[in-house]
């Protein structure tokens, strides 16, 4: 499912009361924006019962070149990680897997 997707089941779910593709569009991008701006803020946002998304660090380390193969450093670096609640693992256990 890519965002295109998620927006037309959001207006296909009639309870969500959106009357417009460009409404329920909105209301994503209103979502994904809060996510950003709540783990700019607190470094984490924690949706109960889907999962957390929170700022972890990577240590500076070495790696290798894979055209060369020659040793390079790679420096500390912080990126967002993402850690499913049992809700979602327990959906997601129960959905077909990709082959």
């Amino acid at each position: 499912m890519n965002k295109q997707d998620l927006i037309d089941a959001m207006l296909a779910n009639k309870e969500a009361g959106f009357e417009s593709k460009a409404a329920a569009g909105r209301a994503v991008d209103a979502v994904l924006d809060a996510i950003a701006a709540g783990i700019k803020k607190d470094g984490n946002v924690q949706l109960i019962g889907f999962g957390t998304f929170a700022v972890k660090t990577r240590a500076a380390r070495t790696g290798r070149n894979p055209q060369t193969g020659a040793t390079i450093k790679i420096k500390a670096s912080k990126t967002v990680g993402f850690k499913a609640g049992a809700a979602l693992k327990a959906d997601a256990a129960k959905s077909k897997a990709k082959k």
